[in-house]
């Protein structure tokens, strides 16, 4: 069986040419940048949560204040009037792209991690290997994409292009791990 520090180049490789792969996409090709619209009224919509004393955190809205008031007719009412949402606020300032970027890698690192760890019980064989390598890092890339659809209300669209790069992901994954893989 190959062991895990047999692994370690495949693993840091694999993690940067995703990174690099997934800058590209976002830089680029910039087919993102679609993802996410601005709010109507933005200035006064910041304003007003900015007198609330909104804070970081995930909020739902609006809120029932308990399982039981879910059913109550202003409850409801309030739903039916809309907005509905979810609101995911981030710490105040501009986004840390540096620590961000960082964070990224550590997970597209774990990510390669794991996948070699999958790899290297159930493989022996390079051509297999790498089909499965590349199965298991889209399912760890892409597939709770659809749950962000399904809970939190995400575009098709935007769903579908976070698939894809998990997919574009998945394949570089697998290539490295099949190119590096000791034999």
């Amino acid at each position: 069986m190959v062991g895990l520090t047999e692994l370690w180049l495949p693993i840091l490789l694999s993690a940067v040419v995703v990174f690099v792969a997934s800058s590209i996409m976002h830089t680029v090709l910039k087919y993102h940048e679609s993802d996410y619209k601005p709010l109507p009224g933005e200035s006064d919509v910041l304003e007003a949560m900015g007198k609330r004393g909104i804070g970081r955190g995930n909020y739902f809205f609006p809120h029932p204040g308990s399982h039981a008031a879910k059913n109550s007719p202003e409850f409801i009412a309030k739903c039916e009037q809309g907005p509905v949402g979810f609101a995911f606020i981030i710490a105040n300032g501009p986004v840390a792209m540096g620590s961000t970027l960082v964070k990224w890698f550590i997970y597209l690192t774990a990510v390669s991690f794991m996948v070699a760890y999958v790899a290297r019980l159930a493989l022996v064989q390079a051509p297999v290997m790498s089909l499965v390598v590349s199965t298991v890092a889209f399912l760890a890339y892409a597939g709770s994409e659809p749950i962000t659809a399904i809970w939190m209300g995400r575009r098709g669209s935007v769903v579908l292009k976070n698939m894809i790069d998990g997919l574009v992901y998945g394949l570089l994954t697998g290539g490295v791990f099949g190119w590096l893989w000791p034999r």
